[in-house]
């Protein structure tokens, strides 16, 4: 059982791909299986409830259970809860999540006489795959406890990426979603050191691992960017074609007085005027955000700013949070706490406002050419996504089914109606 995030369901893959290599298979339910893991969340109260939840189904119905995942860091909390859980072991411990499972149940096979794909063991479609570029993050966001639970920014050297990249790629992977707690910050930590891919030299740093991958013909979506300077130097990458048109940057809010009670590590100040400068650049640029309502201090004045910079961004893909305490956060201690009613009605105010942008963002797509890549293809249509698209998170594009199209092809298509978050549209 994976919970979470995409960087928790790429913990489980590694896990699976480890246990798969010894020989372990999955079972599609509890009761075809000997032994149960269960990845939790732990970042939002309501995360951790859901995590406990589902501990607890899973003894119920099956007995056997160990859990990893960013909740077993609190391992006193989940034993007082379920005190039958075989282990517990906390976020991206690999080897201590197979130990426990060798010692709850040994391997049936020699692990150097079983196969695994070369990619590993995948909990997504073929033909997209989630990569890693580093785990924790530096920052200490008064709303956030990820760098308790996960630590420092640890980045992986280029070599390491770009080689497990080549292996997807390989394996039929079409598009390669770039994922970690803080994308730019990417090599920081290594002073940005080169290591050897083949026969190039790549420094471990955003813009030079994009290049990179650039060389593998897939298309790279990037993942939780902060909008640092150097984010700049990848639009010229998404204007040439080297990189999806695509930035998902966590905004967060718009507030100058929020945003330093949030201590965000990049201020509003200037954002709107970036963000035109990317679009004069790369006109077809897709810019997704999450954003938090109610958060501690938040006034009605803070709020109707947060309305006027959303519909001065135009941004075409929006996720909003309401706000909730996080055992252990910075922010539970700030005054002014923002009654439950009200953030309830902000978050809707919010949802209004920013579906109104989107609708009026995709109908002018109407008439327009998209190019597509298809993820389900069935005799009653086809389920597609644009560039601007990311997986479960972003819209759809629905086209009349084709039996010569199948998940991971690519088509170039045209426009012909849309909503407040899908398209429809025919081949070109």
């Amino acid at each position: 059982m994976s919970l979470g995030c995409p960087k928790a369901l790429v913990d489980s893959e590694r896990i699976l791909s480890r246990l798969r290599a010894e020989g372990y298979e999955t079972a599609p339910d509890y009761a075809g299986a000997d032994l149960v893991v269960v990845n939790t969340c732990g970042f939002l109260d309501s995360a951790r409830t859901e995590s406990l939840e589902t501990i607890g189904e899973a003894l119920a119905a099956n007995g056997r259970v160990i859990v990893t995942g960013c909740l077993g860091a609190e391992a006193d909390l989940i034993r007082s809860a379920h005190p039958h859980v075989l282990a517990v072991t906390g976020p991206h411990q690999y080897a201590a999540v197979v130990a426990a499972v060798h010692e709850a149940l040994p391997p049936p096979h020699d692990p150097f006489l079983d196969l695994v794909p070369p990619q590993g063991v995948k909990l997504t479609p073929r033909h997209y795959a989630y990569l890693k570029i580093s785990e924790g993050c530096n920052h200490r966001c008064s709303f956030c406890i990820i760098p308790q639970l996960r630590g420092k920014l640890a980045s992986r050297e280029a070599a390491d990426v770009l080689g497990e990249a080549e292996a997807l790629a390989a394996a039929g992977v079409r598009e390669l979603l770039i994922i970690s707690q803080d994308t730019s910050a990417y090599g920081a930590d290594l002073r940005y050191a080169q290591s050897s891919w083949g026969d190039l030299a790549v420094r471990a740093r955003l813009t030079e691992l994009c290049v990179a991958l650039a060389e593998l013909d897939v298309w790279v979506r990037l993942h939780y960017v902060y909008p640092y300077p150097h984010v700049d130097e990848l639009l010229p990458l998404m204007a040439g074609g080297k990189l999806l048109p695509y930035l998902d940057i966590p905004f967060q809010h718009a507030s100058p007085k929020i945003l330093k009670a949030m201590k965000r590590p990049a201020a509003e100040a200037k954002t709107l005027e970036r963000i035109s400068a990317w679009r004069k650049l790369v006109p077809e640029l897709t810019i997704r955000s999450s954003f938090v309502v109610g958060f501690p201090g938040e006034t009605e004045a803070d709020f109707e700013y947060l309305l006027e910079w959303l519909e001065e961004a135009q941004l075409d893909r929006v996720g909003c949070f309401r706000y909730e305490p996080v055992q252990g956060a910075a922010s539970n201690a700030l005054p002014d706490a923002v009654p439950a009613d009200l953030i309830e009605a902000r978050w809707h105010r919010f949802m209004a406002a920013q579906q109104a942008i989107s609708a009026a963002r995709l109908r002018a797509k109407r008439g327009t050419l998209v190019e597509v890549i298809v993820d389900d293809a069935t005799a009653e249509g086809i389920v597609g996504r644009t560039a601007g698209d990311a997986p479960e998170i972003d819209g759809n594009v629905y086209l009349p089914s084709d039996p010569a199209l199948t998940p991971g092809a690519r088509l170039t298509a045209r426009v012909e109606d849309s909503d407040e978050y899908d398209l429809w549209a025919v081949p070109a």
